[in-house]
């Protein structure tokens, strides 16, 4: 009973002492805190983000975790811009391409120059890539990915019951998607929406036309370029990919179009890397029950989509928490982490990419050449070349044109000019 007495104020002091010192840490944590706005909310992307919330807290740093899911983004910028509109955007937000610079232009970012500096970020990312991160010369945003959306991919059976390779150029898709009709099977999968129609139709400008008109008509938006006669015939190429689709493509979403190959219905399918991820959950080994390869005839480019962070203005100890946070999606651990996760590749090209499949191997190796050589283009169907205004005046277009029994390559070619006319 004494020791009993004695003890009891020891462990209200104890207590106390911890109670005051949770506190004290608490308030820290509180005080050096990242909101963090984006739409990772997949289980694989989930679980490669919260390595993020890891890194962050590892370092004493807290991270309220602000995950909108839906509509591939379009919900969280809603939510974004309604927080923002009010004074109280979060501390870093998931926005990508010339979105990052119509923040800019409102003023409402913070610039990470001193930690761009101090971790050599100019030396790490290719200048396309660093571009996308800066606005006014500064950095306001991060890259966490890059995705390569100018992919084919296939079944290795339903090519062998064909009697074909995988096709290197355009002329070469319609042969084996020809030889693969004739054989029983739906040549190319596709799904009937506006962005699916525009990441197929840019694969096919790409093939047709090569980087520099990609660049004058889908990003500088050159108006002899989206009228000239190379788009048209770019126009009528990607029209007769209809020919190797099948009549009930109409509004199927892009990951059932992708089980058509995985299952052997279907022998391809023109899209992103994020593809792989069906491959991958169908426990399927790329290389050998899937292949993959650069879209025919785009071999010597890459159309990038790259996911980022852009860091909003905050002060005190808030900044400092998002310097870290910039810091540490840019080094090594993250960008494995999430990119193994993703389907996607690290935005940096000197990681070792020993541990990834042999598609992100290639990748890289295909990022890090066309980077190199002036190859690396910015997608239009993936929100990385013009406006989304714009970007949906030329969906518009294109999906038109494909699905129209009527229209000419010609008159999309000169509607084209119109819309992009009309948006700037």
């Amino acid at each position: 009973m004494p020791m009993t007495l004695l003890a009891n104020p020891f462990r209200k002091t104890a207590l106390a002492l911890a109670t005051a010192a949770a506190a004290s840490l608490t308030f820290s944590i509180q005080a050096a805190e990242v909101e963090v706005l984006h739409w990772w909310t997949s289980g694989g992307e989930a679980r490669a983000a919260n390595v993020l919330k890891e890194l962050m807290e590892a370092e004493g740093y807290g991270w309220e975790d602000f995950a909108v899911a839906g509509g591939g983004g379009e919900t969280a910028m809603t939510v974004l811009k309604s927080r923002a509109m009010s004074g109280n955007p979060p501390s870093a937000a998931q926005i990508k391409g010339p979105e990052i610079q119509e923040w800019g232009e409102l003023g409402l970012l913070g610039e990470l120059d001193e930690v761009a500096e101090t971790e050599g970020w100019d030396e790490l990312l290719p200048p396309t890539v660093a571009d996308v991160m800066r606005h006014n010369g500064s950095y306001v945003a991060v890259p966490v990915n890059v995705h390569r959306v100018n992919w084919l991919w296939a079944n290795p059976q339903v090519l062998a019951a064909a009697g074909v390779e995988m096709p290197t150029t355009l002329d070469e898709l319609f042969a084996a998607g020809e030889a693969i009709r004739e054989a029983g099977y739906i040549p190319l999968a596709h799904g009937g929406q506006a962005w699916q129609d525009a990441t197929v139709f840019e694969s096919v400008l790409l093939a047709s036309g090569g980087t520099e008109f990609y660049q004058q008509a889908l990003v500088e938006l050159d108006p002899e370029a989206l009228g000239s006669e190379r788009m048209i015939e770019a126009l009528e190429t990607f029209k007769r990919l209809r020919e190797l689709m099948d009549a009930d493509m109409s509004g199927r979403d892009w990951n059932i179009a992708t089980s058509m190959v995985i299952e052997g219905s279907a022998g391809m399918q023109l899209m992103g890397d994020w593809a792989k991820g069906e491959f991958t959950a169908a426990g399927l080994t790329a290389g050998e029950e899937y292949l993959c390869a650069a879209a025919p005839g785009t071999q010597d480019a890459f159309t990038f989509n790259i996911d980022s962070l852009a860091m909003f203005r905050v002060e005190g100890e808030e900044r400092e928490a998002q310097q870290a946070l910039a810091r540490l999606v840019l080094e090594p651990t993250f960008q494995e982490a999430f990119n193994l996760a993703k389907g996607s590749i690290p935005a940096r090209p000197d990681l070792d990419m020993s541990g990834f499949d042999v598609c992100a191997q290639q990748s890289m190796d295909d990022f890090q050449r066309t980077a190199e050589e002036g190859g690396l283009v910015p997608s239009m169907a993936h929100g990385m070349a013009v406006r989304a205004d714009v970007q949906g005046a030329i969906f518009d277009v294109v999906t038109n044109y494909f699905n129209s029994r009527d229209m000419a390559a010609e008159e999309a070619a000169r509607r084209m000019v119109n819309a992009a006319q009309a948006a700037l």
